[in-house]
């Protein structure tokens, strides 16, 4: 898990600082914002503690309406949770009491032009994502027709080089030798770089590339949810691969569940075009359908028929 400052914040945001400048270095630890409305009435029967508090329009003409010392308790009860700082939506004016009462807390008081409503959606998903959990994989990620997927498999397996002929057929690398995985929920899981490896794809006997100097933009994209985990395994003559298989299996990073396939690989097999295939075929089975099951129905109802 990262660590995200108010200082962050305000940079990423463009927030003008109001109080607190010294106070920047305040590390948020907690996604998910919070909007005091009920608490500004006395009614406390939840307020999260470390959570970025947001007021807007209403909560600012609420404020206005009070008087100076019932004014002051109410912002009082509402810092005394502790949020890492304090951001105003709307470019609101005549916050001079609010920023007193900040400077004193040794809490930033932040200001922004965006409405509520944009502030809130935008800063609680980059929250979200920064502060998610975390774990490293040796592996591979790209996308394939907007499908993420997650390659893996022992070192000089052909990982990198199955990437780069995907790439060649208009597919993106997200990730190369190292891939970082962030739970976003129990049930999404994202795949990005660990900014040192950005951009750039190790092939043996060829070198380090940088896939957007040689390819373009395109050919790079910096995150992508992981729908698939691909295991790419040498050839075993004597391995049975059913290829009827209905039921699905899955890896688990983190707790989540993420549909897991093996491709074993043989001199001349088209590793690429075999995650393609799966890649759709996961498409596809998302919309409803199901091959395997299609066959199975069909050879059901030719012994029916002959069994008649």
């Amino acid at each position: 898990m990262e660590t995200i400052t108010v200082e962050d914040i305000v940079r990423r945001f463009s927030l003008e600082i109001l109080a607190g400048k010294e106070h920047l270095r305040r590390t948020v630890e907690k996604a998910g914002l919070h909007h005091p409305g009920l608490e500004f009435i006395n009614h406390f029967d939840f307020l999260p503690a470390g959570h970025i508090q947001v007021l807007g329009k209403n909560e600012g003409a609420y404020l206005q309406r009070l008087d100076g010392e019932e004014r002051r308790l109410r912002i009082e009860n509402v810092l005394t949770y502790n949020p890492p700082c304090v951001i105003v939506t709307d470019n609101q004016e005549g916050l001079v009491y609010l920023t007193e009462i900040c400077e004193t807390k040794g809490i930033p008081l932040l200001r922004t032009s965006k409405s509520t409503y944009e502030l809130m959606g935008k800063l609680d998903a980059y929250l979200v994502k920064q502060l998610a959990p975390e774990m490293a994989v040796h592996g591979v990620c790209v996308n394939v027709s907007g499908i993420g997927i997650l390659l893996r498999g022992k070192s000089g397996v052909g990982k990198s080089e199955t990437a780069h002929t995907l790439l060649g057929r208009g597919h993106r690398l997200i990730a190369d030798d190292i891939v970082v995985l962030k739970k976003l929920s129990p049930q999404t899981l994202l795949g990005t770089h660990n900014e040192t490896n950005k951009e750039f794809l190790a092939l043996r006997s060829v070198g380090l590339l940088n896939v957007v100097r040689l390819y373009g933009r395109k050919a790079f994209q910096e995150e992508t949810r992981i729908t698939l985990d691909i295991e790419l395994t040498k050839w075993k003559d004597n391995m049975l691969n059913n290829e009827l298989e209905i039921e699905t299996k899955h890896k688990e990073y983190m707790g989540v569940r993420i549909p897991h396939m093996q491709i074993q690989l043989q001199p001349g097999r088209d590793v690429a075009g075999l995650i393609e295939a799966a890649a759709n075929n996961w498409y596809l089975q998302q919309q409803g359908y199901n091959a395997a099951e299609e066959f199975m129905k069909r050879v059901e109802s030719d012994l029916s028929s002959h069994n008649e």
